[in-house]
């Protein structure tokens, strides 16, 4: 199988260099300083398990990679609108895609069936760009369970974890979601299949939703958020009213607000994925993680008022943040 790894950041690069470290032909696209770096020394990937160099193929542009067997979308939400029309060239006629995103997908409610069948969420899926440019028969569903960073062009900090869990969007166990997981596992990650991807979507959602808007606002990692009353109220009240707008679409979550926190605080002193982001001078991927759900929350009619506060708020700061980046 050739895979292709299209937006090679701090998650898909660290999948490409696993893939590639295990013999799996693969390609990795991306741009800028971290290609350079990339097709000058490598992936270096630094972890607690073991540092290593990785030395897949490194692409500028996607008409020189051809079709392939199984395209990773490593790009955070907001740049799907823009990557997804450019992959043509690398889609044959079975070739599988895999989302790999935070928050609400783009393709959530393909197949969903009863009203909310075909609905497009404007936050995440603009105009229908990305559902027009990936037919849904070939998406499979995924949610990452580790955390990487990049800390300088070409290399790839893991901090921890290493489970990434893959679901058909009907929640069969198919043939092509086998032999993707049996590749990821060859190159050391689990990878179980879910049969019920959209309820572990929801399951990350409560967090993402919550946790990563708080810690761009206070710039907290996750322990100091979990850990300070105030602070850790707020996040469960957002909680609270993520999980109704989820049992308004049928999606009762199998892990408590307690548990969820639990699990947060268990991550230690890490930096939310957003914050990351913020701190980087990179654009945060608010609307996918939060700007999603409030969008679901004024369908199914719950006001939503503690996670449209805290949206709004990290609206303002991202705006304000891309107005002082140097020009």
């Amino acid at each position: 199988m050739r895979f292709l790894i299209a937006g090679a950041g701090a998650i898909g690069a660290y999948i490409g260099a696993r893939m590639a470290q295990a013999g799996f032909e693969v390609t990795l696209f991306a741009r800028g300083p971290h290609l350079r770096a990339m097709q000058e020394h490598g992936v270096q990937v630094r972890s607690s398990e073991g540092d290593f160099v990785a030395r897949p193929t490194i692409a500028s542009s996607l008409e020189e990679v051809g079709a392939v067997d199984v395209v990773f979308l490593g790009v955070k939400a907001h740049g799907l609108p823009q990557l997804a029309p450019q992959l043509r060239p690398v889609l044959g006629p079975d070739t599988t895609v895999v989302s790999t995103h935070n928050g609400i997908p783009w393709w959530y409610f393909q197949g969903f069936g009863g009203d909310w069948e075909g609905l497009c969420l404007d936050r995440v899926d603009p105009g229908g760009v990305i559902s027009s440019a990936i037919e849904a028969h070939r998406v499979v569903g995924s949610i990452v369970y580790f955390s990487t960073e990049i800390p300088a062009p070409g290399v790839i900090q893991h901090i921890e974890g290493n489970r990434i869990s893959l679901g058909e969007p009907d929640g069969t166990r198919s043939d092509r979601c086998r032999r993707i997981a049996e590749a990821l596992i060859a190159s050391g990650l689990r990878c179980p299949i879910t049969t019920r991807i959209r309820h572990e979507i929801w399951v990350k959602v409560l967090g993402n939703a919550s946790l990563n808007p708080v810690s761009a606002l206070t710039r907290a990692t996750l322990a100091q958020m979990v850990r300070d009353p105030g602070v850790s109220s707020v996040i469960r009240d957002i909680m609270q009213e993520v999980e109704g707008v989820s049992r308004k679409l049928g999606m009762d979550l199998p892990v408590s607000i307690e548990q969820r926190m639990a699990g947060a605080e268990k991550v230690g002193e890490h930096k939310t994925s957003m914050l990351q982001d913020l701190e980087a001078g990179r654009p945060m991927e608010l609307e996918a993680l939060v700007g999603a759900v409030v969008e679901l929350g004024e369908r199914v009619g719950l006001p939503m008022s503690c996670t449209r506060t805290v949206y709004n708020c990290t609206k303002l700061l991202s705006q304000c943040a891309v107005r002082q980046q140097p020009k």
